[in-house]
């Protein structure tokens, strides 16, 4: 479920572009030192963006030093040092990609060798953030059974995903945490669930896996069910954006917010007309703006 949240490129600023590679790098490295050098290939796109909303809420400025990377030793690039914020992500990513595992395991009976090579990052981030992790592990375990049950409702589908961000949040922001920032993680995390249902609705029909929106619609292919219910879900991927915009302005940032608003406001409607059209890619960090 991760690889949604990118920015919107040519809307980037190029001090921002800096920012986001600088705090991908620091993070990659951050779950190395805490959970293990195999958990660095679960780093997602959707943990950066994490990252630098949290450190914008929480009031906690970013230090970046060039420092060099593990898969080019010869180059030494801007990154973001460790401090209590990335370690705390680092960890939820491990945890959360996991869980994304899991999730294979039970919808397409593959990935139990990758789940593997995770196992023990697993273990660390939850011995960790104990609670942290008993927080996925409950969603998670709601969402399974809803899934289980072939649930044709999208808000009902979606909502265990959202409420697991949106507890998380209040975890990472404690005192920080508004009924705001409650409920634009919330969104986020509802957003995250469906692109990515929306995105592998061809795959699911074809491998007979679980998929809101074929319960839902049923569908033999995406396109059908978009040329005949393009309006209904333009309309729930235009509110879950209109909730966030609101949230937005309801929320105290301390620095800058050109990257933040940038994915939240212009990148993830972005990526949703991508999915839609079926031309969505995922684009690397590296290669959003140049060295």
């Amino acid at each position: 479920m991760f690889g949604y949240i990118q920015p919107d490129i040519p809307y980037l600023y190029f001090k921002d572009a800096t920012l986001y590679k600088a705090l991908y790098c620091g993070l990659c490295k951050s779950i190395g030192r805490s959970c293990g050098q195999t958990a660095r290939f679960g780093l997602s796109y959707d943990m950066t963006f994490l990252s630098a909303l949290l450190h914008n809420i929480k009031n906690t400025d970013v230090t970046i030093e060039k420092q060099r990377c593990a898969a080019n030793v010869f180059t030494r690039r801007p990154m973001a040092l460790d401090d209590g914020i990335t370690k705390t992500v680092a960890c939820l990513n491990t945890l959360l990609t996991y869980y994304k595992l899991t999730d294979d395991i039970l919808d397409e009976h593959k990935g139990r060798i990758s789940r593997a090579f995770f196992k023990r990052g697993y273990k660390k981030a939850k011995a960790l953030h104990p609670d942290a992790a008993g927080i996925v592990k409950a969603r998670m375990a709601e969402l399974f059974e809803l899934e289980k049950a072939g649930c044709a409702s999208l808000d009902m589908a979606a909502d265990p995903f959202g409420l697991m961000i949106a507890d998380l949040s209040d975890y990472c922001l404690g005192e920080s945490a508004t009924e705001y920032t409650r409920k634009l993680f919330y969104g986020v995390g509802k957003w995250v669930y469906l692109i990515d249902a929306l995105d592998d609705y061809d795959k699911d029909v074809k491998k007979k896996n679980y998929n809101p929106f074929v319960s839902a619609y049923k569908a033999p292919t995406k396109d059908e069910m978009l040329a005949k219910n393009r309006e209904e879900v333009d309309f729930v991927f235009k509110s879950v954006f209109a909730e966030n915009a609101e949230c937005l302005k309801n929320i105290r940032f301390y620095f800058n917010t050109d990257l933040t608003d940038n994915i939240i406001l212009r990148g993830m409607p972005a990526s949703t007309r991508k999915v839609m059209c079926g031309c969505h890619k995922k684009v690397k960090p590296t290669n959003i703006a140049s060295e």
